[in-house]
């Protein structure tokens, strides 16, 4: 089952900064898909742990991380804002060059993009948004799947990207796109909560 469509007309970001913003939606090529209602306790907690790690080695440098809701403008070429069809909210996305945030978000692909997947998500995760992430030039997008306990990390190579890679959430794993960057899947064990439900 996928998100559902706000309607069957194509907008653009400047048709999106418009509507109210109690009701969140992504732009997919014009597309608009309702975002998913609040994410589980679960989610939230691995999430919050991961962006803890992260912004925590990014104190200093270029690299800045960013939580939802944070607007992804994905321009095709040199479109003005208003005319872009792409805007979308990662879990947690890297912005390693500076010139693509303004205070509207990030114009252009970060550098690493991060989704939690959750069951109403998955497969909007897993194929509508990891394709329009390959396109635009994300360099590293990684799927962490907190039931399953792994990690799908694809990697560009070339314009496109290579095998995932995918590994259990325990040890330490590198960020290829985020020189100096590891995160510790061991720290998330009190997330996971050994036997106790979430």
């Amino acid at each position: 089952m996928g998100l559902a469509r706000r309607d069957d007309q194509r907008h653009t970001y400047g048709d999106y900064r418009q509507w109210p913003e109690d009701l969140r939606y992504e732009l997919i090529d014009g597309i608009a898909y309702a975002m998913a209602p609040a994410p589980s306790l679960r989610h939230q907690d691995v999430l919050g742990e991961l962006f803890r790690q992260v912004a925590n080695v990014l104190r200093t440098g270029p690299c800045r991380p960013f939580i939802a809701p944070f607007d992804v403008r994905l321009p095709r070429g040199d479109e003005a804002d208003d005319q872009i069809e792409t805007v979308v909210q990662p879990d947690l996305s890297v912005v390693c060059d500076p010139s693509r945030l303004d205070e509207r978000g990030c114009r252009g692909a970060p550098h690493w993009v991060v989704e939690v997947l959750s069951p109403a998500t998955a497969g909007h995760d897993l194929i509508l948004k990891r394709d329009l992430y390959e396109r635009a030039g994300v360099q590293e997008y990684w799927l962490v799947h907190p039931v399953d306990r792994v990690v799908t990390a694809y990697r560009l190579v070339e314009g496109a990207f290579g095998k995932p890679e995918i590994q259990e959430l325990s040890g330490r794993q590198s960020v290829g796109a985020v020189p100096g960057l590891e995160i510790d899947w061991d720290a998330f064990t009190p997330v996971f909560g050994e036997g106790q439900p979430r």
